[in-house]
């Protein structure tokens, strides 16, 4: 009688496969929002460009599990959010910084 897979046996696997997808969508993700912070332009660093919610609340978080889910789930996250850098994105949150009025309506 063969014996059966482990999850131990092809771990190093599946996390390098769920690496690959992760990397994958975010970078899909980031292309579907236009590949640049909206209010500076800055779109050198693609792991400095981050996904701001706007109003109608927060189904998932797009970065931290949500590039495990389905394409259209994240995309229907992704109309939900505007695409800032890093600097922007801490900038709008302690309210130095707002989104333009078109953006908000």
């Amino acid at each position: 009688m063969s014996e059966k897979r482990k999850y131990a046996d092809r771990a190093e696997y599946i996390k390098m496969a769920v690496s690959r997808r992760r990397k994958s969508v975010r970078k899909k993700a980031i292309q579907y929002k236009g590949g640049k912070c909206i209010l500076c332009g800055y779109n050198k660093c693609k792991q400095a460009l981050e996904f701001h919610h706007l109003k109608g609340g927060k189904g998932f978080g797009i970065s931290a599990k949500g590039y495990t889910r389905k394409w259209e789930n994240i995309i229907r996250e992704l109309d939900k959010c505007v695409l800032v850098c890093a600097n922007c994105h801490r900038e709008l949150h302690d309210g130095l910084t707002q989104l333009p009025k078109e953006i908000l309506e």
